[in-house]
């Protein structure tokens, strides 16, 4: 008796500190969509659709890999930040460690619309690269880590089935000059910079056309 009277003591006392941190973790979603709408709106739009091809699609990626750019476009604790991006960087100089955690949640509920798949003759070299790989050159399958469909693997790898063919042939192509550095363990910066242009049009394209 008195040991269930003590753990029932312990149960309910923990449960207020357990209650909040629950609380704290719960994005706040009106408030992302109103920074969406007054910040985000005009490089992305405001349902995270980006208008462009030039801008990332951000509707339906991954959460925690959106707060992870976020942060890494802030520079923080005076050093300069993980991704240099000057647009970005003024975009989120104002932002709170919660305001870029609501606004990774907000997008990554959003619906998205997918781009297209344009330049067919692309198509099955894309394929090729994305399910296979590029053994003699040391280029692993894209799906190893963005999955077959492209959906991405929580938390480490985006989704990119759907993205701008434009935009993911940018990024490759920063990772293999170096410019973006932000990846763990040099990953993409070893596989792009093992990529030539074409096969970078040619897997983005295919990227574009997953579902």
């Amino acid at each position: 008796m008195i040991r269930t009277t003590v753990l029932a003591v312990l149960l309910a006392a923990s449960f207020p500190a357990f209650a909040t941190e629950q609380a704290k973790a719960k994005p706040d979603l009106a408030k992302a969509k109103e920074i969406a709408e007054g910040v985000c709106v005009a490089c992305h739009g405001a349902d995270g659709n980006s208008p462009a091809a030039a801008n990332p699609i951000l509707a339906g990626q991954i959460s925690e890999y959106l707060y992870k750019q976020l942060s890494n476009f802030k520079a923080a604790d005076g050093k300069p930040a993980v991704r240099n991006n000057a647009i970005m960087g003024g975009m989120v100089a104002a932002l709170s460690d919660e305001d870029m955690r609501n606004l990774a949640a907000y997008f990554s509920q959003q619906k998205m619309k997918p781009s297209l798949a344009k330049e067919e003759k692309l198509l099955a070299e894309g394929k090729t690269l994305w399910r296979m790989g590029d053994f003699e050159k040391g280029i692993p399958a894209c799906a190893g880590c963005h999955g077959p469909a492209g959906a991405g693997l929580p938390v480490q790898y985006p989704r990119l089935a759907g993205q701008y063919a434009e935009y993911t042939a940018s990024q490759l192509k920063t990772f293999r000059s170096h410019e973006r550095a932000n990846d763990s363990e040099k990953v993409m910066r070893t596989i792009a910079g093992k990529l030539s242009d074409h096969q970078i049009a040619a897997v983005a394209e295919y990227a574009a056309g997953l579902r």
